[in-house]
């Protein structure tokens, strides 16, 4: 692939953008429309783009394919923690209420822990699946 100048100047721009916008709505989603899933999409497609742009050999060696494996696990782990965190307090699975000091508290770091994990997985299951796609018929 032959390199374009316009493409990477453009992407080096928009590229922290995106990120910042994923952020927004990662933690804005408690609050408005938004969250995890909607966040995990946006940071992956934002490092999409940098892999169309850069190539696929300079991404996998930003974000290593058994760290995406580690990344999609932990944040599993971090949705079901809350649950069980839950459970171990006397509650239902996933009943935020008695994660704080008061309800209103509990429900703010359930849902924001909950929608991290969430964004966790879908930004690293995204990009295992475009490595999977974009990597075929290389040896």
């Amino acid at each position: 692939m032959r390199p374009n100048l316009i493409l990477q100047v453009v992407a080096k721009f928009v590229i922290p953008l995106m990120i910042l916008f994923a952020l927004y709505v990662q933690f804005h989603g408690d609050f408005g429309p938004g969250g995890g899933f909607q966040a995990g999409v946006i940071f992956s497609a934002a490092f999409i783009l940098y892999s169309l742009v850069f190539g696929l050999d300079t991404a996998e060696k930003i974000i290593p394919a058994h760290w995406l494996r580690i990344l999609a696990a932990l944040g599993v782990v971090i949705y079901a923690g809350v649950g069980v965190a839950s459970l171990l307090l006397g509650g239902n699975y996933l009943d935020y209420t008695l994660l704080g000091s008061n309800p209103i508290a509990g429900q703010h770091l359930g849902i924001l822990l909950v929608e991290l994990g969430v964004g966790i997985t879908v930004a690293a299951a995204m990009l295992i699946m475009f490595f999977a796609f974009a990597g075929r018929g290389r040896e």
